[in-house]
């Protein structure tokens, strides 16, 4: 597993993934920003959405957190063509109107969901529903708009949330996580389990709860922490890398990993 994550966990993974997006950009909330777009959005093919994260960007004038300070309505007419698969122009602007909000009273993107967490939490579960309760707090919320963020206490495995709490959380020396958050601690966060980690995870004996839902992405997490309890969420790189690349078929993981 050490020898898969460090495999994949370099800069060239960079170019080919949405985390590609937030590093377009320097300052930090363009970051937050930006990672919360591109995961938020992290479904279907990889080029296509990148490719819409870059449409928005455009249509923010390149500078996320100035737009959300700054626009007027006038300003969000480009927006109501916006859409990638579910996701709408009534999802759009709500986006934007919570992110207008939230950083005319906050520095920060990441005590929207730190300040649910507690230092004795093994894993980040409070913050997201934190965060999903205060995401919906607004008398303008869009019913339709609340299956975007997903919530632990609807059971599900909340695979963007992670993916984004990953970014922003894991101090990574290899420079494609970004560790620009410090109130919560990489060992809280829970691994993204998408399709490919779920496959490689379950033909590894990492996984055993036959759904996949909350419960079974913290079981993966509980597994993952037994080989490195301070940043179990890296070996996300292992798992995605090697389900994505097709090397997943369970004569070859038997090969692989005899040891585990």
């Amino acid at each position: 597993m050490e020898e898969k994550t460090a495999l994949y966990n370099k800069p060239d993974f960079i170019p080919h993934d949405p985390i590609s997006i937030p590093h377009r950009f320097s300052k930090k909330q363009d970051v937050e920003i930006m990672g919360f777009w591109a995961s938020v959005l992290a479904w279907g093919q990889r080029k296509t959405i990148i490719n819409k994260c870059l449409e928005l960007a455009v249509m923010m004038d390149n500078a996320p957190h100035d737009f959300m300070l700054n626009y007027e309505d006038s300003d969000l007419k480009p927006f109501l063509n916006f859409k990638h698969r579910t996701f709408n122009a009534t999802d759009t602007l709500y986006f934007l109107d919570f992110f207008k909000n939230y950083y005319s009273k906050h520095d920060s993107l990441e005590f929207a969901f730190s300040n649910f967490v507690s230092k004795d939490d093994v894993t980040i579960e409070n913050g997201l529903i934190g965060f999903n309760t205060l995401f919906r707090n607004s008398e303008n919320f869009p019913a339709r708009t609340g299956k975007h963020i997903a919530n632990p206490l609807r059971k599900s495995s909340c695979k963007r949330l992670n993916m984004f709490l990953r970014w922003m959380v894991r101090k990574d020396d290899k420079g494609v996580d970004f560790g620009i958050w410090n109130h919560i601690s990489p060992a809280q966060l829970v691994c993204p389990c998408d399709v490919h980690v779920d496959r490689v995870a379950r033909l590894l004996g990492l996984i055993k709860r036959p759904v996949t839902d909350w419960q079974t992405a913290v079981e993966l997490t509980a597994s993952l922490r037994t080989l490195d309890p301070k940043d179990p969420a890296k070996y996300d790189f292992a798992l995605f890398g090697l389900g994505i690349e097709g090397f997943a078929t369970p004569a070859i993981l038997n090969n692989r990993f005899q040891s585990l």
